[in-house]
């Protein structure tokens, strides 16, 4: 086993880094303070292949393989993770599920537009009622001759507010996973509205968006992968994509290391020496350095599994359960590192303890990942 980065993989992560740095930290309070981040960085982010790593360039992708997705997303979310959730969405939940289950029309069309930040995307999966158990989902799909008619609502939709398309899950049959099929629906279809979510805990860049859908009618040729297949179509879109969010979460825990030894080696208390040397304030930090290694590891694990096409969704479930509390914990103890200052958003601590507490939540709680842990080795079914 040899961890050491290709020269490509290395340009790549120093490639990512030198634009978080430059074009996101120096915004990220402003932009969270806003509750908004500044629409230009998505241009920012295809005209350097961000949002087309993995995809062929006859797509007008920038081609790669999901190690180089994760080593930028790392980059990403050390900067801000409601950027990073941008990427996430956009290229890995609906760009690449375009890839591998669209027609070669949806490919030509959708992928060119989405990798050069032209067009952004969102899934829309998550309802009001029904989150974890997306297999009962309510929003339906009618035919109507040629085309569908859809109706219902998503709830807590990234991107939802700024996407030119969903992938929209609908149900076109009979209950349970396999009555499910995906569309894809542009955002400014008659019928179509949708609702910024504000006054969110953390991720509170983000634009997340409650949608609604009054009888959208969509072509034949909106539906992505057969009919009935939705729910595969979405499921595998997310085995991979709580690879992307594990990668997030080691740039939080990653940001919350370098905050925390920044402050213990130049804040001075008591007998004049920097709180470095308090046995105490060293604990803390070996403690998040601890995870955030021990979540990279188990994050390049599951990125390296799929790009040798080799089963992955047991370890992506535990690169994104570990990597998400990981991240909670570097954060609040980076937050004990910093004491009171740390609790004013002049420092950048209080905004990485909110950010990464929903990554416990979405793309599958830590209780579902648990759950699909054990089921793994099991083969019993904890859910039903």
């Amino acid at each position: 086993m040899d961890l050491t980065l290709s020269e490509e993989h290395e340009a790549l992560r120093r490639l990512a880094a030198e634009f978080t740095d430059r074009e996101i930290v120096p915004h990220a309070t402003e932009w969270d303070r806003a509750e908004l981040v500044d629409r230009k960085i998505v241009g920012k982010l295809g005209d350097l292949g961000f949002l087309g790593l993995t995809i062929p360039e006859e797509y007008g992708g920038s081609g790669g393989d999901h190690f180089g997705y994760v080593l930028a997303l790392e980059e990403l979310g050390r900067g801000d993770s409601s950027v990073r959730g941008i990427v996430s969405v956009s290229l890995g939940l609906v760009g690449k599920s375009i890839h591998k289950w669209g027609t070669e029309e949806h490919k030509r069309y959708w992928l060119p537009r989405l990798c050069s930040g032209e067009s952004l995307a969102c899934f829309a999966l998550t309802e009001p009622d029904h989150g974890s158990d997306a297999a009962n989902l309510r929003t339906k799909a009618e035919r109507d001759g040629d085309d569908w008619l859809i109706s219902g609502s998503k709830m807590f939709i990234t991107n939802g507010t700024w996407a030119e398309v969903a992938l929209v899950f609908a149900r076109t049959g009979g209950p349970g996973h396999r009555g499910i099929s995906a569309f894809l629906v542009p955002t400014d279809s008659p019928g179509f509205t949708r609702t910024e979510i504000h006054g969110k805990l953390g991720l509170r860049g983000q634009a997340t968006a409650e949608l609604a859908f009054d009888r959208v009618r969509v072509p034949g040729s909106a539906l992505l992968g057969p009919e009935g297949k939705g729910f595969s179509v979405a499921m595998s879109a997310l085995a991979k994509g709580r690879v992307s969010v594990a990668a997030g979460c080691v740039g939080i825990a990653e940001a919350a290391l370098r905050a925390a030894v920044a402050h213990a080696t130049t804040r001075v208390q008591f007998d004049g020496k920097v709180i470095a040397h308090r046995q105490l304030v060293a604990e803390l930090i070996a403690g998040i350095a601890t995870d955030v290694d021990a979540a990279r590891l188990l994050t390049w694990r599951a990125a390296d599994l799929i790009d040798r096409g080799e089963e992955f969704a047991r370890e992506s479930s535990m690169a994104k359960y570990f990597a998400s509390e990981a991240a909670v914990r570097a954060a609040n103890q980076a937050m004990q590192v910093f004491g009171g200052y740390g609790y004013i958003d002049e420092y950048p601590v209080g905004k990485l303890v909110r950010d990464a507490r929903v990554m416990t939540l979405y793309e599958g709680t830590s209780e579902l990942q648990k759950l699909l842990i054990a089921r793994a080795h099991t083969g019993i079914n904890a859910i039903a």
